[in-house]
């Protein structure tokens, strides 16, 4: 049986204890044997690389480099990195080796919450992404800086939301990505502001295949 290490805290708003148990549950019905951890000293405490999986679901917060170090370490050498929305695009804002780890860093959600927007997947016959059609999510829509080595699965376009980043034009912005950091496989996706929008059946879909292809 894989094993999976969940570590959840920081900003509440983004729910995170209610998110981890749902992320626990889709892996857990994938036959991981979760834990659920409330402190980042379980990053200093327990050897990491005994986990195939480790989901961070931290928003925001700050880290010891005696924690962080040991993550980027075990997921160098093949421990997998799966997350979601802030837990995972917008933890540690101080730290740039853990930016540069999952791929990304939210900067901003123009609008704020309950902007109507559309997921478009890139190409259906990826495993990422296979039998999940373009989606409409009610939330946060997610603007990042992004690093140009991930494979993009899924984009959404902007401008969506009034705001002076209009005069730069139309992009297609990543909402689902991938990324090797050593031995290691990274999967990040944008969604999931909080527990109702995880539970949305695209989004529980693409963590499901996300999380068990960037496990070891």
């Amino acid at each position: 049986m894989k094993k999976a290490l969940i570590f959840q805290g920081g900003w509440q708003g983004h729910e995170p204890e209610k998110v981890a148990g749902i992320l626990a549950g889709i892996l857990e019905e994938e036959d991981f044997n979760v834990k659920i951890t409330n402190t980042l000293t379980t990053l200093q405490e327990d050897d990491l690389t005994q986990y195939d999986l480790i989901v961070p679901n931290w928003t925001q917060g700050t880290i010891e480099k005696d924690q962080l170090q040991p993550l980027i370490d075990a997921v160098a050498q093949g421990t997998g990195l799966a997350g979601l929305h802030g837990g995972m695009g917008d933890s540690f804002r101080m730290e740039v080796d853990y930016q540069f780890m999952v791929g990304g860093q939210w900067v901003a959600h123009p609008g704020n919450d309950g902007v109507s927007y559309n997921v478009h997947i890139l190409d259906r016959d990826d495993p990422l992404t296979k039998g999940i059609s373009d989606f409409t999510v009610v939330s946060e829509q997610y603007y990042m800086h992004v690093d140009p080595a991930v494979k993009v699965h899924a984009t959404t376009p902007f401008p969506n939301a009034e705001g002076p980043y209009q005069t730069n034009g139309e992009v297609d912005m990543p909402v689902v990505w991938t990324k090797r950091w050593g031995k290691g496989r990274v999967y990040y996706n944008c969604l999931g502001h909080v527990s109702e929008i995880v539970r949305m059946p695209q989004v529980m879909d693409l963590m499901k295949k996300g999380m068990t292809w960037a496990s070891r």
